[in-house]
């Protein structure tokens, strides 16, 4: 697949994803955030990618990373087309000054894990509706952050909210439960503090969908609430544009928190 290709492809994905948004259908939202999860590392423009070219995809790399890990991709395989980025040095009649890197982006080509035969790979963790490594990880995160958690039983009928700086979450919650419910005030305070003028409804969407994302990563089935609450509310291309960046950007951050470099929500 070459870059003009890949480009269109990408375009048709976002294209398609709009339409059964506006069709009222919240099926496309929740395989690409699926697949958010499983490569939350990926910008969401190559999430995108992968998931149309192969949406059962589990895990991607290059033919040199599976190499190193033992494997080899099988013969006759069709590889998945992401963008890379390149950096190249000032074109001479530039601006006098401006030293900054001018970025372009290829076309490259990766492989599931499907696609490989070799040394057996270690199994994820099989969390089994049992959060409890999550949540602790997930508590450091808010922490880390700066942000205080406290437990209040004076929520009425919520579950958390988000005070900015503070994290109130409703006491006694199942574990899974007080798991999905801090990483959507957690979201909320990372994405919606700064931007006052946001519609509720959308801010309310985009945290949820984080709260997949994260629910997803730590093994636990999401059941039919957070598929009730992504609905991207329009349809509008702009706007899911806008919200998927944000989606994933801040999905990856928590993950990244989480895992082995905690010093990545602070940055």
């Amino acid at each position: 697949m070459n870059k003009t290709d890949a480009q269109t492809l990408s375009k048709n994905s976002l294209d398609a994803l709009a339409a059964q948004l506006e069709a009222g259908k919240s099926d496309a939202l929740t395989r690409f955030l699926s697949t958010a999860a499983k490569f939350h590392s990926y910008s969401w423009g190559n999430v995108l990618m992968i998931a149309a070219q192969r949406p059962d995809a589990t895990r991607v790399a290059g033919v040199r990373t599976w190499n190193q890990l033992g494997r080899f991709v099988k013969k006759g395989e069709k590889g998945i087309a992401i963008f890379a980025p390149m950096t190249f040095k000032k074109d001479e009649g530039t601006i006098e000054g401006d030293d900054r890197p001018r970025v372009s982006f290829r076309v490259v080509h990766v492989f599931d894990v499907s696609q490989t035969d070799g040394k057996s790979l270690p199994e994820p963790e099989d969390v089994k509706g049992d959060p409890t490594k999550h949540l602790e990880d997930l508590k450091r995160a808010v922490t880390s952050r700066g942000i205080r958690l406290e437990y209040s039983d004076s929520l009425g009928t919520a579950y958390g909210q988000s005070l900015k700086g503070t994290i109130q979450l409703a006491p006694n919650l199942s574990p899974a439960m007080e798991y999905s419910v801090l990483a959507h005030e957690l979201a909320h305070e990372l994405i919606h503090t700064d931007r006052e003028g946001l519609d509720r409804k959308r801010a309310e969407l985009e945290a949820e969908a984080v709260a997949f994302v994260l629910t997803q990563y730590a093994g636990l089935e999401a059941g039919t609430a957070h598929s009730d609450y992504i609905q991207l509310y329009d349809g509008n291309k702009d706007a899911l544009t806008e919200s998927l960046s944000v989606i994933q950007k801040t999905a990856a951050e928590i993950i990244g928190a989480m895992s082995e470099e905690p010093q990545a929500l602070a940055a």
